[in-house]
């Protein structure tokens, strides 16, 4: 079968570029509106887009004014776009650190029923202080707790979507049975930090399972994401680097027994699109000039960990105040590494390197024409560093617009995606297998009947 490309669209206030609501036409008027996010979504799914997706952090996102910062639950903002829309797919953002597994997995499975499986869940474990005093912690457990949490989370959650089999409802109105008591299992879960009974409060889903989506490119992260993710969204400057990130989680999945092509790797690119490329740069130039430095300097202080006052706008910034983040052997936290590979390679200064965050917080930000843009999501697809791409606008809707209009039809024309949905769920469109129920692997587990 001939391989395609996967195509995620990443919705993000007005765009994914900091400045974007302070462009004329923005929409920052509409930030909390969900027909703008329907209006969004339909654009993605009219261009046969795999999903859209929400990132979320139950917390304001920034202490600094300068950018719009608060934002709507995402499963419920999915819930009423799976409403208005038909096939794309709808992937949220969830923390298995906040989230109780129960409540989670009765969320996502209400998600994906209403919607007739098209919802995923994007698996994160959160680093912020100050979303953990939300939720009545003094601080976080360390990377490698929250990730031994996050694994157990995953066990329980399975266990609860699949504890009703496939053909466990009846609905024999003659003998009056609904469902078969046999075929659903409490999971009678006790572990480390979950002890739950079950069975979950809804039959089995569509997809059987929404799609397990991973984040997380620490070394943490990179064994979380091949032992369970099959899709992991990802940033990297460089195709050098997305081939080794790329070549680094398919060995990984290999390892836990898994075929490499059940994990779909999905890099961020952020494209200014234009006629020509000097409008396409022009227009980046404009909306870099529109930031706010404080809100730059403020977000990449708190990634950096130490201050950076000290420094002028135009001074180089110093390498050494990465520490070792740009070292692949100890790289608990991902995006600075990227940053930190940034000043190593570049030599930016603090302007600079800020601008070159502002766009999408280390991913990969290009400006070209339709065609250029193309080109580059062809190489990274065709030398093995993507299996596609989260597509990331800078600004809503309009260079949403230019990506679907101008550069899916190129994609189109070279037979690397698709012209119409073969599918209706997320895991058809991403070229998943629907997973068998584990309690149907091993009918001798304990029936429950609620």
């Amino acid at each position: 079968m001939t391989r395609t490309l996967s195509l995620n669209a990443f919705l993000h206030d007005t765009g994914h570029h900091e400045a974007s609501w302070r462009h004329p036409d923005s929409a920052a008027e509409r930030v909390f509106d969900i027909d703008f996010a329907v209006e969004n979504a339909q654009i993605a799914e009219q261009a046969k887009f795999d999903a859209i997706f929400f990132a979320d952090g139950p917390g304001v996102w920034s202490a600094t004014p300068h950018r719009p910062a608060g934002h709507l639950e995402p499963i419920t903002r999915l819930a009423a776009i799976a409403a208005r829309t038909e096939r794309i797919g709808l992937i949220a953002t969830a923390s298995t650190t906040f989230y109780d597994p129960y409540n989670l997995a009765r969320l996502f499975s209400s998600l994906d029923i209403l919607s007739n499986g098209r919802a995923g869940w994007n698996i994160v474990t959160t680093q912020s202080e100050a979303i953990a005093r939300n939720f009545s912690l003094k601080e976080l457990p360390s990377p490698s707790e929250r990730y031994l949490r996050a694994q157990e989370f995953i066990d329980v959650v399975t266990k609860l979507w699949d504890s009703w089999e496939d053909d466990a409802i009846l609905a024999d109105r003659e003998s009056g049975v609904f469902f078969d008591p046999e075929k659903v299992h409490a999971i009678n879960h006790v572990g480390t930090h979950f002890q739950v009974e079950g069975a979950l409060a809804a039959p089995r889903s569509p997809q059987g399972r929404p799609v397990y989506v991973q984040a997380g490119s620490s070394n943490d992260g990179r064994a979380f994401a091949g032992r369970n993710a099959e899709a992991i969204f990802t940033a990297h400057q460089t195709i050098e680097d997305a081939q080794a990130f790329y070549a680094d989680i398919k060995a990984r999945a290999v390892a836990f027994g898994r075929s490499p092509d059940e994990v779909k790797i999905l890099p961020g690119i952020s494209p200014f699109i234009a006629d020509t490329e000097a409008e396409a740069v022009e227009l980046q130039h404009y909306v870099n000039s529109l930031t706010v430095p404080a809100y730059g300097l403020a977000q990449l202080e708190g990634l950096a960990g130490v201050s950076l006052a000290h420094l002028e706008l135009d001074e180089a910034v110093p390498r050494e105040i990465f520490g070792e983040a740009g070292n692949v052997l100890d790289n608990n936290r991902s995006r600075l590494q990227v940053i930190a590979n940034i000043v190593e390679r570049d030599r930016p200064t603090l302007r600079g390197l800020l601008h070159r965050l502002a766009g999408a917080r280390g991913h990969n930000v290009v400006a070209g024409t339709p065609t250029q843009v193309a080109d580059i999501i062809t190489d990274w697809f065709q030398n093995g560093a993507a299996d596609g791409f989260n597509v990331m606008p800078p600004l809503y809707p309009q260079l949403l617009e230019a990506f679907t209009e101008g550069v899916v039809p190129i994609l189109q024309d070279r037979g690397l995606f698709r012209t119409e949905y073969t599918g209706r769920t997320l895991r058809d469109h991403f070229g998943l297998a629907r997973p068998e129920s584990l309690y149907a692997a091993d009918p001798t587990e304990e029936a429950h009947v609620v």
